[in-house]
């Protein structure tokens, strides 16, 4: 599967979320290291947007029956200090900006998210750096 899109900024939230110890352990399963404290946010466009709501029924977020073959990996959530930190579905993936150098990373796409065509993507690298990209660039993602 493949999925293009464009490089945008989101909330800075996340760093939140993927410094969590609980989280960090997981993310070492699917990346063999631990990943970079933020994401990356791609927005999906054109036809590759319906692989992407494929892989959104794939996780159980939307209503419909997954033709998806792909693999993914279920994070768990949990609770610390009485705040609840949601699960989600990892996507093992590669992202690109020229179809020619790959860095690995995976799409994650948690529980509990109001995006419903932006791909939040982890990796072991800061991609902005690593790829490297800015906000409004074309990336690649391709899914096994």
């Amino acid at each position: 599967m493949r999925l293009t899109g464009q490089v945008t900024s989101g909330l800075g939230r996340a760093h939140v979320f993927m410094a969590q110890s609980h989280y960090q352990d997981q993310f070492k399963v699917i990346l063999g290291a631990g990943a970079w404290p933020g994401t990356l946010n791609v927005d999906v466009v054109g036809e590759d947007l319906g692989n992407y709501l494929e892989l959104r029924v794939h996780a159980g977020l939307d209503d419909g029956e997954s033709q998806s073959q792909v693999e993914s990996i279920r994070i768990a959530g949990f609770e610390r200090d009485g705040r609840s930190f949601g699960g989600a579905t990892a996507f093992p993936a590669e992202i690109s900006t020229d179809g020619e150098n790959w860095v690995d990373c995976a799409i994650l796409i948690p529980d509990l998210t109001r995006h419903t065509e932006t791909a939040e993507v982890i990796s072991s690298a800061f991609l902005r750096e690593r790829l490297p990209c800015d906000d409004g660039e074309s990336v690649i993602l391709r899914l096994g």
